[in-house]
């Protein structure tokens, strides 16, 4: 695979891992790049990464630094970091995000994978669960909604995301919500100075700054949304799958934090563990994450032992 492009300095120097990109070959989204993380040892179990909305590939990197035996994957969603752009807002679906990295496991021949998700990457790898099912043995959850609710109406957070006009000023023109990602964590110097301006870096102008709104108007807010197929359909997947689960949550989430309950529910198996962490939990407890893929690791070992 192509090596990725070069990093500025700030971000290098907090981003020492191996990274790669990929062109896709098939579907909508022919020729356009992944950019993802490639990192540990080619023999090592792999392990799929998948974050959400606003963020990229840079969100795993404390956790990826626990976890020295596993070959750890983490794409780019495209529109975010360094995947190519979607240009318009109507390109970004669940289908065609979780088609992207399906083809990107195929690519890279991920076999008894263990797939995390945090924020949309939950529901986005639920969905790819679903389509390469011989593929996974293990699932992470983190402070996500792959588990619907009855009645999807989403947040204040995402009702304003649907006032066109003006959400489209303060999503693509003022930097929405990369800029104010600190608040939803639970110690909010957990993204700060050099750390907040990588999370910043790839949605420099107006253009880049297509997928955070787009991402924001693909969370269902009513049961006859376009997205609630793939969403459903990856949401039976995953509960239907019998390999372990693991739940790791930041309880001081203002945005999907009350959703664990919803999860405990779907998923009476998984182990669970709860944190005092926010939304992007990597930032605050990558150990507790780390913690939850080695623990699916060893259990998948003595089942095969």
């Amino acid at each position: 695979m192509p090596k990725a492009p070069a990093l500025p300095l700030f971000i290098a120097a907090q981003l020492p891992l191996h990274r790669r990109t990929y062109t896709l070959r098939e579907g909508s989204d022919a020729e356009r790049t992944i950019h993802y993380i490639d990192h540990g040892p080619a023999k090592g179990r792999p392990v799929l990464m998948l974050h959400g909305n606003p963020t990229w590939s840079f969100l795993w990197r404390k956790v990826i630094a626990e976890l020295e035996d596993c070959r750890v994957v983490a794409p780019d969603l495209l529109g975010l970091g360094l995947s190519d752009v979607l240009p318009r807002l109507q390109d970004h679906s669940v289908k065609r995000h979780a088609d992207a990295i399906a083809e990107l496991v195929h690519a890279l021949d991920l076999e008894e994978a263990i797939l995390v998700g945090q924020d949309w990457g939950g529901p986005i790898i639920a969905a790819v669960g679903a389509r390469l099912a011989d593929r996974v043995a293990g699932l992470v959850l983190a402070n996500t909604a792959v588990a619907l609710p009855p009645i999807p109406r989403g947040t204040a957070f995402h009702r304003f995301a649907r006032m066109a006009g003006f959400s489209d000023l303060v999503f693509r023109g003022l930097g929405f919500p990369q800029n104010v990602m600190r608040f939803t964590q639970g110690d909010k110097r957990s993204i700060r100075g050099d750390v907040a301006r990588a999370y910043r870096w790839p949605l420099r102008g107006w253009a880049d700054r297509v997928a955070p709104l787009a991402l924001a108007r693909m969370v269902p807010d009513s049961p006859d949304h376009p997205s609630m197929p793939e969403l459903r359909r990856g949401e039976a997947w995953a509960i239907g799958f019998r390999g372990p689960v693991a739940l790791v949550w930041g309880e001081r989430d203002p945005i999907l934090g009350r959703a664990l309950k919803r999860h405990e529910r779907a998923f009476p198996e998984a182990k669970v563990t709860r944190t005092q962490a926010g939304h992007f939990l990597q930032e605050e407890v990558p150990e507790a994450l780390a913690t939850a893929i080695v623990d699916i690791g060893t259990q998948l070992r003595r089942t095969r032992a």
